[in-house]
């Protein structure tokens, strides 16, 4: 209890958002009393939307960004302001007088309120302790020790809730919200079993409160519902239930990642499970040739390979796609990077790992050549789709003209396809595969198709601009490109099928000519674009060509140019110098007989001098 009343008292952190608040609850009117039943209930009867007050405190307050401090110094202000409100004070300034909410005096519903925020208060100190815990291990019993206090007043608030003042849709949420607490403590403390009952409680209850209202209300139940249920999950695989686990991958995959309790245990959990199938795992086969595979984390990452790309192929949106390939790439770029240390202590021996001087690289470079080929693959394959969003963007704006946000432009996917291009390129000096000539077959087809996308989507661009010239050249050059692999595919069709179809280009960019062509006759023969003396402007000022009409229509705009400014220099007459050149010519007369000469004086003249003699 001192450690919420010092956060009561407003801390650093949260007390410079204190007159905020008091502001925010002015407008919101918090210390009013909070909705009661909906019609139908019992007249007398108190209600509190529990699990609607404690979502919107948290999201309003914080927990958007995950910032549990500063719903923790919310919930010991809005308290303070309860207690202040209802004359419930705990003492005074000088002398601390605990006092219980009983039901003799549950005569409003801000009593209950009173209760929650003292568990919320609770709960966010122990997450806000569950992070630091990252760092200073001690900190969990603190955290342990929280959590009993929050459970401790949500049973609290269980037990006013069974009065009869208060309605039934308020106990049943009250025992959602105590089962709920129960099983995040049962959680820490890792007792499966009950937890896993208290979380299944807190489902079934929110469940049935969702069926009994209408969509709009039963949202916030079914949020709650998706939240606990990895938690769930997670506890059924601990007791003993393999097939929960495969149940948690696709919920981590289809996320992109988890959040909150089970965030940190949910990655232990697949990283260990995979570890240990990684014990079995001795050796892979790419493109005919065999490699042992001896670094745990290089095994790891190629277990969960085809998991992840199968997540990626079942993602429902772009947003979902892109986060998964990214998840991708890092796992990636971590396996490569265990490997390169391993091949740290090889490049000293480089010359001893060739064998039978065949040119034939070592097993460890050989399998960081593979590692680096999935992450370039994974790269271009998230760049196409990428791409590919971008093109369905650019056909819905030329059907619609939609102002706004900034649209895409054909420059954007030329990027893209830019940065394939140069991946391609890392592909073909991989080491151990110069002479594989298979290889560098496909990577050709594949450059020659990207090239055709490429010069498609800069012919657009110069469309664009009505530069008509240089498009048709390069629709001519993406027809050459695409004839090129089409001819060469042959064999390698198999390896090209994921590629886009270069006929369908080939469809897109004759139809587009004969449009350029149109657009370039019509272009040409527009009245409007001939210039006519009358709109000729030569650069002039207004005030340099009163004499002559002129269509100007920068007169009406914000650039009107009416005058030279600033002005430019003009020549002006000076004040002329004079400089006396004569004098150094003059001749002046002696002077010599004129100026007195001064007696040369000794010891004599001095002494005078100093006695006030003259002479």
């Amino acid at each position: 209890m001192a450690a919420e009343r010092q956060a009561g008292g407003g801390g650093r952190g949260a007390g410079a958002e204190e007159n905020k608040d008091h502001k925010d609850s002015k407008d919101n009117k918090e210390n009013e009393r909070p909705a009661g039943p909906h019609p139908g209930g019992l007249g007398d009867s108190l209600g509190l939307e529990i699990l609607q007050i404690v979502k919107e405190s948290q999201q309003q307050h914080g927990l958007r960004h995950g910032d549990f401090q500063r719903y923790r110094g919310y919930c010991s202000r809005r308290l303070r302001r309860l207690r202040k409100t209802l004359n419930f004070k705990m003492g005074n300034r000088h002398k601390f007088t605990g006092k219980k909410v009983t039901e003799e005096i549950l005569s409003d519903n801000r009593y209950l309120l009173l209760i929650l925020m003292d568990a919320e208060r609770a709960w966010s100190y122990a997450m806000q302790l569950k992070q630091e815990a990252n760092t200073e291990p001690r900190k969990r019993f603190h955290l342990l020790s929280r959590l009993r206090k929050a459970v401790k007043h949500a049973e609290e608030l269980e037990r006013l809730c069974e009065s009869n003042r208060v309605d039934a849709k308020t106990k049943l949420e009250a025992q959602a919200y105590m089962a709920y607490l129960t099983g995040m403590l049962r959680f820490e403390h890792q007792e499966w079993k009950a937890a896993m009952e208290a979380f299944n409680k807190c489902k079934t209850i929110y469940e049935k409160l969702a069926n009994a209202f209408t969509e709009e209300q039963a949202v916030l139940y079914n949020q709650r519902v998706e939240e606990i249920s990895p938690n769930i999950r997670y506890c059924a695989y601990n007791i003993g239930d393999q097939s929960a686990m495969n149940e948690l991958m696709q919920m981590r995959l289809r996320s992109g990642g988890t959040e909150g309790l089970l965030a940190e245990k949910l990655e232990a959990l697949i990283t260990q499970t995979r570890a240990k199938q990684a014990a079995t795992m001795s050796e892979v086969e790419w493109r005919g040739r065999t490699v042992p595979v001896k670094i745990d984390k290089v095994r790891i990452f190629l277990l969960g390979l085809a998991d992840n790309e199968a997540a990626i192929a079942q993602a429902e949106n772009e947003e979902t796609k892109e986060r998964l390939f990214e998840s991708l790439l890092s796992e990636c770029r971590d396996a490569i990077q265990a490997v390169r240390e391993e091949l740290k202590p090889d490049q000293k021996q480089r010359e001893h790992s060739l064998e039978n001087d065949s040119g034939k690289v070592s097993n460890i470079q050989y399998l960081h050549s593979y590692l680096t080929y999935i992450k370039l693959s994974t790269a271009i394959r998230r760049n196409e789709s990428m791409a590919k969003s971008l093109q369905k963007a650019l056909l819905q704006q030329q059907r619609s003209d939609e102002d706004g946000k900034r649209s895409p432009r054909p420059q954007d996917l030329i990027r893209l396809y830019d940065i394939i291009l140069q991946n391609l390129v890392e592909l073909t000096q991989l080491p151990g595969l110069e002479e594989d000539k298979n290889f560098q077959k496909e990577i050709g087809l594949k450059t020659l198709v990207y090239k055709a996308y490429r010069c498609f989507f800069i012919a657009q661009s110069y469309v664009l601009v009505k530069k008509w010239s240089e498009a048709l050249v390069l629709y001519e050059r993406v027809l050459k490109y695409a004839r090129e692999v089409q001819s060469g595919a042959g064999a390698h069709r198999n390896s090209l099928k994921e590629l886009p179809d270069v006929q369908d280009l080939i469809t897109q960019v004759n139809a587009e000519k004969y449009s350029l062509q149109a657009a370039a006759i019509l272009d040409a023969n527009d009245p409007h674009e001939t210039e006519s003396p009358s709109q000729v402007k030569d650069g002039k000022p207004l005030s340099e060509r009163f004499e002559t009409f002129c269509l100007d229509p920068s007169l009406v705009s914000k650039q009107v140019s009416l005058v030279h400014f600033p002005p430019g220099f003009q020549p002006i007459p000076c004040k002329p110098l004079f400089f006396d050149l004569a004098l150094n010519h003059v001749a002046f007369p002696p002077l010599e007989d004129k100026v007195e000469q001064k007696a040369k004086s000794g010891l004599t003249g001095y002494i005078k001098g100093i006695f006030g003699f003259k002479s």
